[in-house]
């Protein structure tokens, strides 16, 4: 078997990345790519008939949010999150994904509706926002807990912004062939794990690509500002406003953003200090997080520190694995190493029903596996400035005509520095398409083709054509949003089989079963449980 090291010197790097894929086209074990494996995490708001959020709980039709597989809900009882299986085929997802639509909309309250776009609808009173209920056991309250903390910190407003994280797996017959054709001495366990973060790097490096292909937040309804002032956004109507070139306001200043977090440097240059990142975090108290817990008699947040737990951590990327018993994630990865990646920074596309479509797939499994391929130095703290100004350029100007992002510390043209990374993973497509037996047609590199035509044309962007698509109809934000939704409820009203509707009765009536089991088996009160859960 012939091995692939990335060579010295200053070869070009993407000719490291023919060299790696032209070994690995040769190598009759590769058909196992094919098995990349991924999971959707999708969530959306509740509405009522007038758009507004939804005040009804929870409906008990739905199971319970604690132990549900497949439905459950983010911060608040409004805000639903569908999780599908582990999935090999983009469109067995995507079906998966439709059929829990359909199911929930078959116990939606009269009238009530998903908001299909990222950003909220018209939010009135940030107390009145409900908080996600999971029950008297002492782990639904410390759910409820970490999101109360999380309204006091960064407003209840803020956490009702939806999106679509992207979960992606590699099969262990490829990361056994990796390991060989690298000629490492690793445990096989040890080099996936450092395999992934340099995906990670490489992923943050290029993650503001991710922010102009797929971002669909251009605007917001101006009842999402309330009353600040200093929020540095145009006027695109009396109820709306815009960045006239932004993307993706939900990956901005307006979004997951945090002043305690913008301190913080997580290291991922290793797992062991990926983990010294985030247990220091985790452990160091903020003084003014301290203040919270003095505003009524009981518990506020489950700690004051910069981080209630790992959750918290706003980043666009994580490194994950499956934790067993309510283990914590960072010893699960401490003891067992990463297991799969979280893509945290995807719009929903409010054009499509739930929100993300087949080729977006397509596109990030050639993309992610673009960012495993090419080589991935270690990331310096100067770099790290590099990649978050990056980022926050594309967010509020990636439509800019000629915009200039900075790479190794000198300017670059953006659509120049995409069309690079583009071309390279159109080479990365073309390994997946010939052993994709499932469809035997370029479907990876057409994926990247329609990519790169975005970058060609900027008017074909989700954020483009949602601005396009409210100029054209006259409509402020609200009302555009609202549309898309309506619309995308007549698709998912179309009733499920009896068969599937089911299963997913079954399921739900499960998770109602196994919720009170776990408040009959708690022994401990819940102050005594909170003293654990705080213990690192």
């Amino acid at each position: 078997m012939p091995c692939f090291k990335y060579s010295a010197g200053n070869e070009k790097l993407s000719e490291q990345l023919k060299h790696l894929l032209g070994a690995l086209k040769v190598t009759p074990e590769i058909g196992c790519i094919k098995d990349i494996a991924h999971g959707i995490e999708k969530e959306s708001l509740r509405v009522d008939k007038n758009g507004r959020i939804a005040m009804t709980p929870h409906s008990q039709g739905l199971g319970s949010p604690l132990t549900h597989a497949f439905i459950t809900t983010d911060f608040s009882e409004a805000l639903v999150e569908f999780i599908t299986p582990v999935f090999t085929s983009p469109s067995n997802s995507l079906q998966y994904l439709e059929d829990i639509h359909r199911y929930l909309y078959s116990q939606l309250a009269e009238g009530e509706l998903l908001w299909t776009s990222s950003m909220p609808c018209i939010i009135e009173e940030d107390e009145k926002i409900p908080l996600a209920q999971y029950g008297t056991s002492n782990i639904g309250k410390l759910k409820t807990l970490y999101r109360r903390g999380l309204g006091h910190r960064y407003t209840r407003t803020m956490q009702t912004i939806a999106g679509i994280h992207y979960n992606f797996s590699l099969p262990d017959d490829f990361w056994q062939l990796l390991h060989d054709k690298h000629q490492s001495n690793q445990k096989l366990r040890d080099f996936k794990t450092e395999q992934y973060f340099n995906l990670i790097r490489n992923f943050r490096r290029y993650s503001w690509l991710l922010i102009y292909l797929f971002g669909a937040s251009p605007a917001i309804c101006k009842s999402f500002i309330k009353d600040k002032t200093d929020h540095g956004l145009t006027a695109f109507d009396d109820y709306t406003y815009f960045m006239p070139y932004g993307t993706s306001l939900r990956m901005g200043d307006l979004g997951y953003t945090s002043a305690a977090q913008a301190s913080l440097f997580v290291s991922y240059n290793s797992l062991d200090e990926y983990l010294d990142g985030m247990r220091k975090a985790i452990q160091t108290p903020y003084a003014p997080y301290a203040e919270i817990d003095k505003l009524g008699n009981e518990h506020q947040q489950i700690n004051s520190n910069i981080l209630q737990i790992e959750n918290e951590f706003y980043s666009t990327i994580r490194p994950k694995r499956v934790s067993k018993n309510g283990e914590r994630p960072i010893h699960s990865l401490k003891n067992g190493g990463v297991e799969y990646i979280e893509v945290r920074c995807l719009d929903l596309n409010p054009f499509l029903p739930v929100g993300i479509d087949e080729t977006q797939i397509h596109f990030l499994n050639a993309f992610l596996l673009f960012c495993l391929f090419r080589k991935s130095p270690p990331t310096s703290k100067i770099e790290n400035k590099e990649i978050q100004k990056n980022f926050i350029s594309v967010v509020k100007e990636g439509r800019k005509p000629e915009l200039e992002l900075t790479q190794n510390g000198e300017a670059i043209s953006m659509s120049a520095w995409a069309e690079e990374i583009l071309q390279e993973s159109l080479n990365v497509a073309e390994l997946l398409d010939d052993f994709d037996t499932d469809n035997k047609l370029t479907t990876h590199q057409k994926a990247v083709e329609e990519q790169l035509a975005k970058v060609r044309d900027i008017e074909l962007t989700p954020s483009a054509k949602v601005l396009a698509c409210m100029r054209e109809q006259s409509l402020p934000y609200f009302p555009f949003a609202l549309k898309q939704s309506e619309n995308s409820a007549q698709f998912l009203k179309t009733k499920l089989s009896d068969e599937k509707f089911q299963i997913f009765k079954s399921v739900s009536e499960k998770s109602n079963h196994d919720r009170e089991e776990i408040e009959q088996s708690d022994n401990l009160s819940f102050d005594e449980f909170l003293v654990n859960a705080n213990k690192v």
